[in-house]
């Protein structure tokens, strides 16, 4: 081993700045470095196959089963079913057997299938062919053979075998369009550049000759975030190292689009590649009703637990007499009577435990899974939440938190592009304290006899100097693509032409300024060869020298450009919002652009400044090094280039400003009035200024006239404190609302006073950061209380971490009420996977929201079908469900409890093998499964007109406590009609019209078929939506039972050993008091619930009763009519005192 091995090793493992186990090095092209440089060190990656299929052949049935019995249904169902084989039980296995198996295998057939459809598309995705160079050639592979190091070319519109860093293309100036639509939504073409020394590699000898390396991060999920460096060695000169961010990085998945051809170096391969890591799923989320679900299956295994030790007790208290221990007939042996009586107590225990364990209802989770799967195609069905527009409709991409939708109590939502419409229309600009407005204002529409008004008088020379420099800054201070056209070129792209420029960026603020600042004759052309073209108001063009990029982020709110002039003079423009561009200004007209930004803000109109300085060829050596040292840093990258950003953009002057408007969402304010009136509170989140946000939420009727605001704000906390600030607030909600009796975090109390909060990000810190004392709870509570009493509350200027912050703030709190949070941005990915249900808006911010959100759909104003129309009938079709197999199963397994006192407690079955496996498989499953996707108690047209009736199923009001206590006592009432019923009818008609005595099974029989009938007759008592399927399932699975039975005892089966059931079922047909017995039976079993309905429904009924008995009564006055779309963000109304 040589000594540069031994240094190389000893630096890695001991040394350095950096810790190499958080990097990697790729040698490209596998391609030793020259002799004298850094060790060759191999190192083992992945190769490239994608495995996104969950198991093999090998191991799909341990592992499946492994999975399945995690559930702890089917792990007591397991354990019931080996209890039955292991000891004499009353019971034959098969009934737990049987149930058990079917839903093992259903379930085990549809995981296989959906396995094997991925193993499907892995196939075919590893063995697409890819072209790559090997000893200066092109050699054609498969995929999955690509390894780390490889160099690969791709064609156009070929997508990425694995994730590349991009060394040439076939453009000139090394760049090339991509499209990641299958990664993130987004279908707008990205713009990618070269590495700068190795853009001018065309062919494959070129690439072939290339000794490099890079050094990068290792693999992590995040698309939007990379760093690395290239080390480049010319002539064993020392290595050239340039920066590697995302910008160099193409992603697998991603398309090749406008460019002939590209080379790129493999850096991470198969399962490491970004969009295999982000495979992987969100953390779990679990409903309100499963919660309840649990909760109830707990306390049934406690009453099942206490059913078989009270027998137990009781079999042993009625066998100490001996004779009843050992009648004549049935004497002991002895090793029966010198058996332990600790051991015969608990095999007896475990014996009732399987005779009643049918009160736990396996089939419940298999129905409630396939209802949630079903259920959820209702949503993506719907046709009224198609957008035509853009194409798009809702997509549900998880089912489990359906009937979440019907529980929501605070809906969290994002102000730009979720409210508003995010397509931004040019207002107006301030340039030195001088306004302009341009003629036409005209949606992205550029007009070839656009001018500009101004209010006030026309600058002097100096001014008009400034004036020309503020538009220069906004033609060039912005991150916007022109769409390429090779038939458009230079001087013919102006408007006058009457070919518009065609812009696309990730920002339509920046489009809309870039298209507003035409009108006033300066027109940005392209970034051609690193300089950026523009066309001045003489229609002369004039190039700039693209130089630095000092790029956007959410916590600078700012991005700036260093470019240089035909001239040789150096500028750093800056744009960015007000709060950051103002403390960095040291000259220019400060107050007068601050006051026309305030006044602009007050508007709802979006505001920027817009500032420069120029910089001096020694000052600009020093910024380069300085970028260029926090560029190539592997470790804490974006750190360091926030820390540099901080110290290059300071001494600004001041330019200007602009006014850009986001016009408000059709039926946006329709929609919030209604989860108003449905009881929801609705906070708006937003990283926007406090007026802009303010004037946006009286727009949307989030704020009315009536509204109190009051505010908790940085410019108040410098007047007062935290402290005496949150007292002060907490004394004025609460003494408005001391005389009303409100239900906290509710919000459905229509008699509470109209208070409205507003609070930003920095005021949020300082509540939220721990108290110097160490009591951190105190100003959280204070805050919690404050908020409880207010109708509606504004949080503007946040961080997206900080919206998690407020949604996980009243998430956890002592209330602990349903939060929904729904946004369009990667900003708001956060508080989407923090609250319980998050919904993204498929916007024009990308599709991140919408991949991270539980459910997606195109528009705001769709909330509110999704909210008060399927969420109302997904919680009550799965209440419903829920709360009926609760009580069929103790309707059913009650009787045989009940049984027990009249058979010496010996454990004998009241019910025939067959029907105790088939009742919750066939007799009585199919009519509450279709139930539970068809149901509609109250129309779609009530639900939409009268939002209030959303409030009669909040809080998990169908599930709570005294709802199950009613269903179960209902069951047990059943259960003893259906048992003493039978009995007392066949204790005075014991022998048929033949003479033949009726027995044990024949009275089983009847108890059966009169609880089979009663509780699908419930079911059908229950449903007000009939449709010729319910008809269908419900007579047709009491037909199937009279026929199973019919078959089951008049037919001499050849596979059963004994047939205890022959001629029962027709036997008892044949009697006239069975007939009897039965009618009345089921009359006597559904007449409480009937009556309680209809006493209930007359003496106090409610919304949702009323709406039933007038399903065509027009609504209240306030709601009839839909209120016009308010496309300005402007308040009519005059605006209340702040506090």
């Amino acid at each position: 081993m040589d000594c540069s091995l031994v240094r190389t090793l000893v630096h890695r493992y001991c040394a350095g700045e950096e810790d190499w186990v958080d990097s990697r090095t790729v040698y490209v092209g596998h391609r030793e470095p020259p002799p004298g440089t850094e060790a060759y060190i191999p190192q083992r990656y992945p190769d490239n196959r994608i495995v996104s299929a969950k198991y093999t052949f090998w191991n799909f049935i341990p592992k499946n089963l492994f999975e399945q019995f995690r559930r702890i249904a089917n792990f007591y169902f397991l354990i019931i079913f080996l209890v039955q084989l292991i000891i004499d039980t009353p019971t034959s296995p098969v009934t737990s057997g049987l149930p058990l198996f079917f839903v093992i295998t259903v379930t085990a057939i549809k995981q296989g299938y959906e396995d094997w459809l991925r193993h499907k598309a892995d196939s075919a995705m590893n063995q697409c062919p890819v072209h790559f160079i090997q000893h200066g050639k092109l050699v054609r592979k498969q995929s999955r053979k690509l390894r780390v190091g490889d160099v690969v070319m791709v064609k156009e519109d070929e997508t990425f075998p694995c994730d590349l860093i991009f060394l040439s293309s076939s453009r000139a100036d090394g760049t090339c369009h991509v499209t990641t639509a299958s990664l993130d939504g987004e279908s707008s073409h990205k713009t990618h550049y070269a590495v700068q020394d190795t853009k001018g590699f065309h062919s494959e000898q070129d690439i072939d000759g290339l000794h490099a390396t890079i050094e990068c991060e290792q693999p992590q999920p995040d698309l939007y975030k990379f760093v690395g460096r290239i080390n480049v060695y010319n002539d064993l000169n020392d290595p050239v190292v340039r920066p590697l961010g995302s910008e160099n990085l193409l992603l697998r998945g991603a398309t090749l689009k406008n460019t002939e051809k590209i080379f790129g170096v493999a850096v991470y391969t198969g399962m490491e590649t970004k969009m295999a890591l982000n495979y992987q799923s969100k953390s779990q989320k679990r409903s309100a009703v499963e919660k309840s679900m649990n909760a109830f299956l707990v306390v049934y295994l406690c009453i099942l637990v206490s059913k078989a030790l009270i027998n137990t007790a009781l079999k042993y208290a009625w066998q100490s007499e001996p004779f009843q221990d050992e009648p004549w007939y049935n004497r002991k042996t002895e090793a029966e009577r010198q058996r332990n009586l600790f051991l015969r107590a608990f095999t007896d225990f475990l014996a009732f435990m399987v005779l009643f364990n049918y009160i736990i209802p396996v089939s419940m989770y298999v129905t409630v899974e396939m209802q949630k799967f079903l259920g959820s195609y209702f949503i993506t069905w719907d046709q009224e939440m198609f957008d035509e527009e853009t194409g798009e409709g809702p997509l549900v991409n998880t089912s489990d938190l359906n009937e979440e939708l019907g529980q929501v109590e605070y809906v969290f939502t994002d102000k730009t592009g979720t409210l508003t419409e995010n397509n931004m229309e040019f207002r107006e600009c301030c340039v030195e304290g001088h306004v302009y407005v341009p003629h036409a204002v005209c949606n992205g529409q550029v007009l070839p006899d656009a001018a500009m008004d101004m209010i006030d008088a026309s600058p002097d020379a100096s001014g008009r100097e400034r004036e020309e420099l503020f538009f220069r800054a906004l033609c060039l201070c912005h991150t916007i693509q022109v769409k390429d056209d090779d038939e458009v070129d230079g001087p013919r792209k102006s408007p006058d032409s009457g070919k518009r420029c065609v812009y696309i960026s990730s920002s339509p603020d920046e489009v809309a300024l870039v298209e507003g600042i035409q009108r006033f004759g300066f027109t940005y052309l392209r970034l051609k060869d690193s300089h950026m073209e523009l066309m001045n108001r003489d229609n002369g063009i004039e190039r700039f020298e693209l130089l630095e990029v000092l790029s956007f982020d959410s916590v600078r709110r700012r991005m700036s450009v260093i470019v240089k002039s035909a001239t040789g003079e150096i500028y750093l423009f800056c744009k960015g919002a007000d709060s950051s561009i103002f403390p960095r200004v040291i000259e220019g007209k400060v107050e007068q652009i601050q006051s026309r930004v305030e006044h602009n803000a007050v508007e709802g109109l979006r505001t920027l400044c817009v500032a420069y300085k120029r910089l001096e060829p020694q000052a600009y050596a020093g910024i380069c090094g300085l970028l260029q040292d926090a560029k190539v840093a592997l470790q804490d990258r974006e750190k360091k280039l926030a820390e540099a950003y901080e110290q290059i953009e300071t001494d600004l002057i001041l330019l200007g400003a602009t006014a850009v408007e986001d016009r408000l969402q059709e039926k946006a304010a329709d929609t919030i009035e209604a989860l108003q009136k449905a009881g929801i509170k609705v906070w708006v989140l937003t990283g926007d200024k406090m007026e802009t946000a303010a004037a946006t939420c009286y727009a949307c009727k989030l704020f009315r006239r009536t509204t109190r605001l009051l505010e908790l704000t940085t410019k108040r906390l410098e007047e007062q404190s935290l402290h005496d600030v949150l007292f002060e607030l907490s004394k004025t909600v609460l003494r408005s609302s001391a005389s009303l009796t409100t239900d906290s975090f509710s919000g459905l109390s229509a008699d509470a006073p109209d208070f409205g909060l507003i609070i930003d990000g920095a005021a949020l810190s300082l509540v939220m950061k721990p108290r110097e004392d160490g009591s951190s709870g105190n100003y959280r509570e204070l805050f919690l209380e404050v908020c409880r009493n207010c109708s509606a509350v504004l949080c503007c200027r946040m961080a997206p971490l900080q919206k998690a912050q407020i949604v996980k703030l009243i998430k956890f709190s002592k209330e602990h009420p349903i939060t929904l949070a729904i946004g369009d941005g990667a900003n708001d990915v956060s508080m989407i996977l923090e609250a319980h249900v998050g919904i993204g808006v498929i916007g024009k911010e990308g599709r991140q929201a919408a991949r991270n959100s539980d459910y997606a759909i195109p528009k705001f104003k769709h909330l509110k079908k999704m909210l008060l129309v399927h969420g109302h009938f997904y919680y009550i079709r799965i209440s419903e469900l829920v709360q009926y197999f609760f009580y069929k199963n103790v309707c059913f397994i009650f009787p045989q409890f009940l049984y027990q006192f009249f058979c010496g407690f010996s454990q004998q079955t009241l019910y025939d093998t067959a029907y105790l496996t088939l009742y919750n498989i066939s007799f009585t499953s199919l009519p509450i499964l279709l139930y539970s996707l068809m149901e509609q108690h109250v129309g779609v047209d009530a639900l939409r007109r009268d939002p209030t009736l959303y409030r009669d199923i909040a809080k998990n009001a169908l599930l709570r406590w005294r709802v199950f206590v009613y269903w179960t006592l209902l069951g047990l009432f059943n259960a003893l009609v259906f048992f003493f019923g039978a009995y007392f009818v066949f204790e005075t008609t014991t022998v048929s019209s033949s003479g033949q005595v009726f027995g044990n099974w024949t009275f089983g029989t009847l108890v059966f078929t009169v609880m089979v009938l009663t509780v699908t007759l419930k079911l059908a008592l229950d449903t007000h939506y009939w449709t010729w399927i319910n008809h269908f399932v419900i007579w047709g699975s009491l037909l199937f039972y009279i026929v199973f039975s019919l078959l089951w005892g008049g037919v001499i089966w050849p596979f059963l050993s004994y047939q205890r059931m022959y001629y029962v079922f027709i036997q008892m047909l044949s009697s006239g008091p069975a007939w009897l017995a039965i009618v009345l039976l089921v009359t006597v079993s559904l007449l409480p619930d009937v009556l309680k309905k209809v006493l209930c429904r007359q003496l106090w009924p409610s919304a949702t009763e009323r709406a039933q008995r007038s399903p065509s009564r027009r609504a209240p006055a306030d709601a009839a009519a839909p209120s016009p779309d308010r496309p300005l963000l402007k308040d009519p109304e005059p605006r209340p005192r702040r506090e």
